[in-house]
């Protein structure tokens, strides 16, 4: 039987576009070979790294550029379980994630790039309406997703 520890430490980012507030539109991008992998871009946390250094070098890596704004931060850390038929052998031992959240806004002229990093991690992004959001994301993800929006719209970010 497979022996899981903790949660791995992860930051999140939820990316709105150059156009916020006036317009207010979520950036998901698609896994690498996943048809349904829609998410936000996210991941783990070095040891000795703050989470601001963390959300600022996963974004390098996944999306191609830090260039960005950061509203405002989750209080809290948000843990949830890996779906049981995951086979990322990169996840394991780790039962699930635990994540700090950032809401940041894109700087104008800011410029995506998914293969400026030497493994990409998504193929295809694109920009999203709230409501569409909730139909994109992997089915695992809404919860959290949901959770942390509905508070940065209550806080008055969104």
């Amino acid at each position: 039987m497979a022996r899981f520890t903790k949660y791995r430490p992860n930051v999140a980012a939820i990316v709105l576009s150059e156009e916020y507030p006036e317009k207010c539109e979520f950036m998901i991008a698609r896994r690498k070979g996943m048809r349904r992998g829609w998410q936000f871009p996210q991941g783990g946390i070095d040891e000795n790294e703050s989470t601001e250094e963390a959300l600022r070098r996963e974004l390098r890596e996944e999306i191609g550029t830090d260039e960005i704004e950061i509203i405002a931060e989750y209080p809290e850390w948000i843990s949830y379980d890996f779906p049981k038929n995951a086979k990322n052998p990169k996840m394991y031992p780790f039962k699930g994630q635990r994540q700090k959240y950032y809401l940041v806004r894109l700087k104008e002229n800011a410029r995506i790039d998914l293969e400026s990093y030497e493994t990409p991690e998504f193929e295809e992004y694109k920009f999203v309406t709230g409501d569409e959001l909730f139909k994109q994301v992997a089915f695992f993800k809404r919860k959290v997703y949901r959770r942390v929006i509905e508070y940065f719209t209550k806080e008055g970010f969104i």
